[in-house]
Formats: structure tokens, sequence, C-alpha cells
């Protein structure tokens, strides 16, 4: 398939598609008109000498001083030189072909005065695989994500560094062997490709695509750990959700129903308390809260793909400009801030539930951390130090960034949005919840092998894939490995996959 930008509809899940999974773009041919008509305004006001910010006049605080023609022409060079200043290993591929998506997604509007040729520039490396090589530090999430925006725009003077076919090459080399041809930079043309929040949200469309899943095997894990420790199923009933409003608790009571549903527990048979304790009968409440979260994060960040994202903006309808901030990362930064946020206070969540699986007092009788000779072995007693080690490190990266601005440009930039680093720091929570999750998946496993009754169909086909991975813990054994494995595992989503094909789809 081929995917069609038009500068609106553009989803989540299409990014994904483009980023990760190669799929073509083209550009609708009435976006095209759209971008001519803006670049014949822009032509006729430099032609007249308007003063335009970032056309003739510097950036920044430079944005007072006037450039003459000759200076005109060559400022673009200039601007994507001085604004490639990031530091770092490089991005991944996904991250950097996500942001060329959304761009071209502004550009579409037909308010960005830029040449034609530079969008289908663009437009020509995604489709052929070129994808510039830019550093994963930089951008402090307002003018935009300049650094890393500005070692994309330097292919398009045949500079800068960008992968192909598997190998890093210098950029003119990359854009000769895929046969493109280099376009330049004329007025406007660099400012921009840079001049919005591009990478950032590219980066934030791909982690809630992610996250989305995690949240879904989140469930998972917790009714493979409510059938092991005989929860009361009473608090998974959707009517009980209902009444009080919140959309995710009831997207997150149905789920477990859907898991524990054909089984000895969901039908009454196994003896269970009156009232659980808070990390299970909340288990709706909390993983419902952060699907709500995710929800708007969600939302944000496809108005962020389809808006117009840059500055100045021009209006060929009105023969009009302005100059604004709509590069203001800040509309994006505060969502992905309580999106990472969600996901840790998920991931405390599932330990809490491993301890009640590890903790005999709090097991329903389970053997003590899950260990058929307690005293030899120590089953997985350190398994909890590993998920308790990991969700630190989530608390402190959960402190939001989109509160630490730190002044820039002599005070002409003097509060930016700081999303580049929710951004970074939300993939590092994440890569924590795997891990966490995972122990959980082969804690719940281990505690329904201690247990002789029916399992609910999903929660019998998680535990039958976590199975194929993870051998049940008979004598200790290092459990590095099987660590490891459940946080690929989890990662990978086959235990979703599979689950999902057996019940339907959660959410």
């Amino acid at each position: 398939m081929t995917l069609i930008i038009k500068g609106a509809g553009l989803t989540i899940e299409a990014v994904v598609n483009v980023a990760r999974h190669g799929e073509k773009v083209e550009l609708d041919p009435p976006a095209i008109k759209r971008i001519e008509k803006c670049r014949v305004m822009l032509e006729k006001k430099i032609e007249a000498h308007e003063i335009m910010y970032g056309v003739n006049t510097g950036i920044g605080e430079f944005s007072e001083i006037i450039l003459n023609d000759d200076q005109v022409k060559d400022f673009q060079k200039y601007l994507i030189y001085n604004h490639a200043a990031g530091i770092g290993e490089a991005m991944p591929e996904d991250y950097v072909r996500g942001a060329m998506v959304g761009r071209i997604n502004v550009h579409a509007h037909g308010n960005s005065g830029i040449r034609p040729v530079i969008t289908q520039t663009l437009v020509e490396m995604l489709n052929k695989g070129v994808t510039p090589y830019v550093c994963r530090k930089g951008s402090v999430g307002a003018s935009g994500d300049l650094a890393p925006m500005a070692q994309i725009a330097l292919l398009l003077l045949g500079e800068g560094k960008a992968f192909y076919q598997g190998e890093l090459l210098e950029g003119t080399e990359a854009m000769g062997r895929a046969g493109i041809a280099v376009p330049g930079l004329h007025a406007r043309d660099g400012l921009g490709v840079i001049n919005g929040s591009n990478v950032l949200t590219a980066m934030s469309a791909l982690f809630l695509y992610d996250a989305n899943r995690w949240l879904k095997q989140a469930e998972i894990a917790a009714s493979m750990s409510l059938e092991a420790l005989k929860a009361n199923m009473s608090p998974y009933t959707a009517r009980l959700h209902e009444v009080r409003g919140f959309k995710g608790a009831v997207r997150s009571a149905l789920s477990i129903n859907k898991m524990i549903n054909g089984g000895d527990l969901k039908s009454g048979k196994v003896k269970h308390k009156v009232q659980d304790a808070y990390s299970m009968r909340s288990t709706p409440q909390v993983i419902g809260t952060a699907h709500d979260a995710l929800a708007y994060a969600h939302e944000q960040v496809e108005i962020e793909l389809n808006g117009v994202g840059d500055n100045p903006i021009f209006f060929p309808e009105e023969n009009m400009q302005l100059s604004g901030a709509n590069f203001q990362g800040s509309p994006v930064a505060l969502p992905m801030d309580m999106a990472g946020v969600a996901i840790t206070m998920v991931s405390v969540l599932s330990e809490r539930r491993m301890n009640r699986l590890n903790n005999p007092a709090l097991s329903a009788g389970l053997p003590a951390f899950l260990s058929k000779g307690a005293g030899m072995f120590s089953g997985l007693m350190l398994s909890q130090y590993t998920a308790d080690m990991q969700i630190v490190e989530q608390k402190i990266l959960s402190a939001p960034a989109s509160i630490q601005s730190i002044p820039a440009a002599a005070d002409q930039e003097d509060f930016v949005s700081m999303g580049m680093n929710t951004a970074i720091k939300n993939f590092q929570i994440l890569d924590n919840a795997y891990g966490i999750l995972g122990i959980e998946f082969m804690a719940a496993a281990q505690a329904l092998d201690f247990r002789d009754y029916q399992f609910g169909k999903g929660v019998r086909k998680a535990h039958e894939v976590v199975r194929r991975y993870v051998d049940f813990l008979d004598i200790d054994r290092p459990l590095y490995k099987d660590h490891n494995t459940m946080k690929e595992l989890v990662k990978s989503c086959e235990i979703l996959r599979e689950v999902e094909a057996e019940v339907g789809e959660l959410g």
C-alpha cells in the first residue's frame, strides 16, 4: 500500500507503518498545488522586500537583523549548518523516518512557503530508503526540533550522512546511489524543513503505539496473577465501572473478564476472599487510568501530526504571513510526560502483584517465593529485586521534563518545552516496563503450575506461550537468562497476538 499524504488524516498507525515497515508515501495532488501556490506568494513578497522572519531576517536573537539580497541566498545553508548541532549516537531510523513523514504532512497544508521540490525530495528519501544520520540529543522542543531536523536538512544540500541499504554513507553518496537529485536550499527552504516539533512528535507516536500494546499485556499478566491468587472476580464486573464513568476502567475490566472466562474462578468454583487487596481489586481502575492518559496523549499527538507546526506561517488566500510559536512542543510534551508516568504507575502495580505471588503470607496458599524447596532453594526471591530496581529507575525518569525549561538564544527563546527529553525518557521507562512485566508473567506462570483448577481460556493461552520460552523453576538456576527472554517476549507482543487470536481483541 501507499500512504497518500494530504495534510490531514495522518494517524499514529500510519506513521508506524512508514517509519518501521517501509510503507511508501505519495503527496496528494491538491497538496502539491497548495505548496506551489504558497511558494508563488512567498517569492512575490521576497521581490517586494517585505520583511519576513527567517526569510530575509536572522533568527532568534538576530531576528531584527535584515539580510540583503545576496545574504538571503546563502542564509538557509548557514542556518542549517549552525543548527546541525546535536550530540550523541544515531537515533533509531524509525524515529527519523517518522519525523520526515510528519514534516511532509506539515508541508502538505500549503502554509510553509517552501519549494515543492523540497517536500518531494523528502518523499523520495522515504521511498528509496535514505535515512539521515541524526544525533539522539540536542533539541529543546521549541522553535521546532532544530538540531535533529537540521541533520535531515543537510541531505538536501548533499551534505551530512545517511543510512542506505545497511551502510552509513556521506550524504551526497547516499543520495547519488539512491538516484535522488540534491535540490539545494533557497530562501525559506531550510527553516521550512526544521521549524517544527516533528522528531519528538514522531517518537511520541511510536511510543504510544508500543505503550498501548504493553498495557494490553499488563492486563493479560494481571489476569494470570489474579487466577493464581484466587481473586474475588466481582470487582471486574463492567457494570461496577460503568456507574463511575471512566472509559479506561470499563475497557480494562472487560479485557480481564475475557481472559478469565471459561475457568473455575470465573464460574465461582474456587473459594475466594470477600475482598482482596488494592493491588488486585484496583487493577481495572489503575490500568484504566493509564488507558485514559494514553488516549488523551494519542489525541494530542495526532492533532500535532496533522497541524501546521512552523514559523512563520503563510496564508496565500489572504496574501498574509504570521510569525508566532506554532513550533512550541508543549502541547505534546505535557501529555507525553503523563503517558510515561502512566506506564510507571502500572509497572508499580505489576510488581505489587508479583510480591503477593512470592509472599506466603499473601499468596492464598502458594509456596514461599514459588519454590518447591524453600530454604535450600530461593525460587523467585531475586526476581523481585530485579523488578524493584527497574521501578526505581522508572520513578526517577517519571519527573516531568515539560517544566524543566532553560532559557536559550539570549533569552529570546526563554521558555522551551524540553519535549525531546520527555520522548527519550519515555522509551527508557517502557524498556524497563518490558522487563518488569516479563517478571510478573514468569511468576504468574510459576504460580499457576501450583494450582489444580481450570483456568480461563485467555489465561491458559498466555501460560502456554510463556512455557514455550521459560521452563517451570523446579530447582534453582541462574535467572538472568529467563528475565531477558521474558523481556524480549513481552516486547515482541507474541503473548498478546496469541491471546487475542484465542479470545478476541482486548480493549
